[in-house]
């Protein structure tokens, strides 16, 4: 801490960085729902042509994929907002593939997690339990292991190539 500055003048001019790093509301609309058509095409065409189940299933995952782009993308723009300020464009550049990437796998994983344990609901102990509070951990982490192992994937070829193109769009704007 320099002289002069206390602790509250450190959390001030946090708050302000912080505000600038909010996205305006229409690149965050518009960049979600871009976002999320990309990244529930990418679940799809893996799923399609892997002739995974069936066409509605391919649906559901698609829709799941759908929305957590469209959280992951205005909390990613957030946060490569603040990672980038200041910055040269290729730092923008890295904090965008890192935010958008970290932020849609989180919003879709914690979205499957849901899911998962919406499912596995009934089989647990009454709620609020010691019992219930381990199965609600263990069948989270369970469903974010497997989100892991078999969700991570669809997100590539055209998941992937989205995110270069976002980062790549998010490194041309001027900060």
């Amino acid at each position: 801490m320099s002289a002069g500055s206390t602790p509250l003048t450190l959390v001030m001019k946090g708050h302000g960085r912080f505000r600038r790093a909010l996205p305006p509301a229409r690149i965050a609309f518009v960049g979600a729902v871009l976002w999320a058509a990309a990244m529930s095409t990418s679940a799809a065409i893996v799923l399609a042509t892997d002739a995974w189940e069936s066409p509605a299933r391919i649906r559901t995952v698609a829709l799941l994929f759908a929305g957590g782009g469209s959280i992951g993308f205005p909390l990613g723009l957030f946060l490569a907002r603040l990672l980038a300020e200041g910055r040269r464009p290729e730092t923008a550049f890295a904090a965008a593939l890192l935010a958008f990437a970290a932020t849609t796998i989180a919003a879709t994983g914690a979205f499957y997690a849901l899911q998962y344990r919406s499912y596995y609901a009934e089989w647990h102990a009454e709620a609020f339990t010691i019992t219930w509070l381990l199965q609600f951990v263990f069948t989270g982490l369970a469903a974010l292991y497997q989100f892991a192992v078999l969700g991570l994937r669809l997100y590539f070829p055209v998941g992937f190539f989205s995110l270069f193109v976002a980062a790549w769009w998010f490194a041309r704007q001027a900060r």
